[in-house]
C-alpha cells in the first residue's frame, strides 16, 4: 500500500502487535485521521535538537491520514504525563513521541503502563524487556556524524586546541564527545578536546559564557551537545573560531566560520515508522541505526575545509555507511589512565555497552563528575 494513501482504518488494521487502538473512555479522532502526537522540551525552531524533531513531524504531515499534534516547551516533570494524557484524552492520539531524554522514566513509562493499547516511541532511552510493550525507545547512532566532525576539526584546527559546549554528562553525550575526539586524532594524534558542562539542555547564557572561556584558553574549533546549538555557533563565529554543528544544520548562522556538523534525520524514521504500522510489520521496541540506515547525516562542508580534510573524512563516512568501520575500539583508556576498551575488542556501533558508557577519553580534558 503506498505511504501517501495510509488512512486510520489502515493503521489499525493487523496491528495488533503494536497495539495501536482506541482505548476505553477515550475519544477518538476523526474517522479519516490516524493523530500523532510530539512533545518537545524546548522550542521548535531551536536550531537544534527540538527542531530536528519538529522537521521529523513536518514529514509526517505532508501524509494522507496523518494529523500530527505538537506541545513544545514541556519540562521534564510530571508536566509531561499531563500533556500525554491530553493527547491522549482530548486529541485521540494512538501514537506519541516524547522526544526529550528526561521523559523516558518514570514518565513515558508510567503512562504507556496505564495506555496499554497505544503506542508511546521514546528518542534516546534504553528499553528493556521489563518496560511496557507498547513503549519502545529509538535511537541514531549520531557519534558516527561527530566522528566525521572530528576528523574535519582535526584537520582544519590551527592550535589543537577543541572544545565541547555539553549539557549532561549522560551516555549519549559522552558518547560524542569521546567520538569526536577519536576523530580528531585521526587528523591530529595530539589534538585535546576540552569539555564544559552547562548543566541542562538549554542554558543559552552558560552556553555563552563556556563558549567564550574555551576560546579564552586558545581553543578555534568548536562544538556541542545542548539542545539549541545557536548561541555556541554564534558567539564563536564573533570570536573568530570555527565550529561543527550539531543536531541540524547551522551553517546559516555562521557560514564562514561553520566547518560541517552531526545532523539527525528525522524526516526519514518518522514516515519509516508509520508505514510500518500501516503494513502491520511491528516496530522493534529498541531501534537503533546510523549513517547506513539513514538516521543521521553530516552536513556539507564548509569553505574554511581543505580537500585533504575531505578526501579523509569522505573516506571514513563511506566505511561507516557500509558498516565495516569501528570507532571504538581497544587498546583505549579513559582521561585518568584506566582501560576502558581492551586491546584486541572492538565495540561497534550497534554494541549496547556504548549506550551505557561513563568515562571520557585519554584526549579529552574534562570530567564526568
Amino acid at each position: 500500500m503506498p505511504i501517501h494513501t495510509i488512512s486510520r482504518r489502515h493503521l489499525l488494521q493487523g496491528s495488533a502487535a503494536l497495539a495501536l487502538g482506541a482505548t476505553a473512555g477515550i475519544r477518538p479522532a476523526a474517522a479519516k485521521d490516524t493523530t500523532i502526537g510530539f512533545i518537545y522540551v524546548g522550542s521548535r525552531d531551536d536550531y537544534g535538537y527540538n527542531q530536528a524533531h519538529a522537521q521529523g513531524a513536518a514529514a509526517l504531515k505532508k501524509l494522507a491520514g496523518i494529523k500530527v499534534i505538537e506541545e513544545e516547551k514541556v519540562p521534564e516533570t510530571d508536566a509531561v504525563e499531563k500533556t500525554m494524557e491530553s493527547m491522549i484524552n482530548l486529541d485521540g492520539a494512538t501514537l506519541i513521541f516524547p522526544t526529550s531524554f528526561g521523559y523516558y522514566s518514570p514518565h513515558m513509562i508510567k503512562i504507556a503502563n496505564k495506555f496499554p493499547k497505544l503506542r508511546f516511541e521514546h528518542c534516546g532511552g534504553l528499553w528493556s524487556e521489563k518496560d511496557p510493550k507498547n513503549a519502545g525507545s529509538y535511537f541514531g547512532y549520531i557519534d558516527e556524524a561527530q566522528y566525521i566532525s572530528g576528523i574535519i576539526a582535526g584537520y582544519t584546527s590551527k592550535t589543537g586546541k577543541l572544545g565541547f559546549v555539553g549539557a549532561k554528562p549522560i551516555p549519549q553525550v559522552l558518547r560524542n564527545i569521546n567520538a569526536f575526539t577519536l576523530g580528531a586524532k585521526l587528523a591530529n594524534p595530539k589534538a585535546t578536546t576540552q569539555v564544559i558542562f552547562t548543566g541542562d539542555w538549554s542554558m543559552p547564557v552558560k552556553e555563552a559564557e563556556a563558549t567564550n572561556s574555551l576560546i579564552d584558553q586558545g581553543v578555534d574549533v568548536l562544538t556541542c551537545h545542548v539542545d539549541g546549538p545557536k548561541t555556541m555557533v554564534e558567539n564563536a563565529a564573533r570570536r573568530g573560531a570555527m565550529v561543527c554543528g550539531y543536531h541540524v544544520n547551522q551553517s546559516t548562522l555562521a557560514p564562514q566560520a561553520y566547518l560541517t556538523g552531526a545532523e539527525w534525520n528525522w524526516e526519514v524514521l518518522y514516515p519509516r515508522f508509520v508505514k510500518m504500522i500501516a503494513d502491520g510489520e511491528a516496530i522493534p521496541n529498541f531501534y537503533r541505526g546510523g549513517l547506513k540506515e539513514g538516521l543521521v547525516k553530516v552536513s556539507p562542508y564548509g569553505p574554511l575545509v581543505s580537500e585533504a580534510a575531505r578526501k579523509h573524512a569522505d573516506d571514513i563516512k563511506a566505511k561507516l555507511t557500509a558498516g565495516t568501520y569501528t570507532i571504538f575500539k581497544g587498546p583505549l583508556s579513559d582521561n585518568k589512565g584506566n582501560a576502558v576498551i581492551a586491546a584486541g575488542t572492538e565495540r561497534g556501533s550497534t554494541d549496547v555497552e556504548l549506550e551505557k558508557m561513563n568515562y571520557l577519553i585519554d584526549g579529552v580534558i574534562g570530567a564526568v563528575a
